[in-house]
């Protein structure tokens, strides 16, 4: 009996050599390759983890200092923040936020920094819509009007469509375009929520070129 059970041992022992010997070196590799792979992406999840804790940190600081008002430091820290972790979320809202206090501040030239800093640098199509509305809003203090039309042509998510439309019907108002404002003005009108607060200012500049939105809507919905 032990010598049947001696037999079968060896034939698995040699079933068990011939596949390492076939596939083993197979093997090895595939699972170096895995636990590479694992490796690297432990790596990474901490790497992500450590930069969004420092990034966060140092988004605190910018808020600080805008909050006190401290303009050294909201220098210093929005761009240390921007040149150590521009591919933030946190980066990117400090530089929005540095922007309007800029912007309050009567620091215009840094305000328009910030902005396009974010619009080139951020991989968030809110963001950057965010940031081409207050870039828009500056070239029409600055006159610049082609350059606000440009910024407010790039492709933007639909949420901020109406937003869009109506700034394009402002600059339309200032250059006395008067059927093109109300066009533009109509189309933000249509896009915000019915209850939304800024759908009634859309209303009050209608109103003041003398379009009615809902007798507007009606024409539309009755063709």
């Amino acid at each position: 009996m032990a010598s049947h059970l001696d037999l079968e041992e060896q034939e698995q022992i040699d079933e068990l050599k011939h596949f390492w010997k076939r596939w083993g070196d197979w093997i090895t590799w595939a699972s170096i390759a895995v636990l590479g792979s694992y490796a690297a992406w432990m790596g990474w999840q901490s790497w992500s983890a450590k930069q969004a804790a420092q990034s966060s940190a140092l988004y605190d600081t910018v808020e600080r200092a805008a909050l006190s008002a401290d303009m050294a430091l909201l220098d210093r820290s929005v761009a240390d923040i921007e040149d150590k972790f521009a591919g933030t979320s946190y980066a990117q809202q400090a530089a929005l936020l540095a922007a309007r206090i800029y912007q309050e501040k009567a620091r215009p030239a840094d305000a328009r920094k910030q902005l396009t800093w974010v619009i080139d640098h951020s991989d968030d199509a809110g963001y950057q819509a965010l940031a081409r509305l207050r870039l828009s809003a500056l070239q029409i203090e600055d006159k610049a009007f082609d350059a606000a039309r440009q910024q407010l042509a790039a492709k933007v998510p639909a949420a901020f469509a109406p937003l869009v439309a109506d700034r394009l019907g402002d600059i339309d108002m200032i250059e006395k375009k008067t059927a093109d404002a109300i066009a533009h003005y109509q189309q933000a009108w249509k896009g915000f929520d019915a209850n939304a607060e800024y759908r009634r200012l859309v209303a009050v500049k209608l109103a003041a070129l003398g379009a009615d939105p809902e007798e507007s809507a009606a024409k539309e919905t009755s063709k």
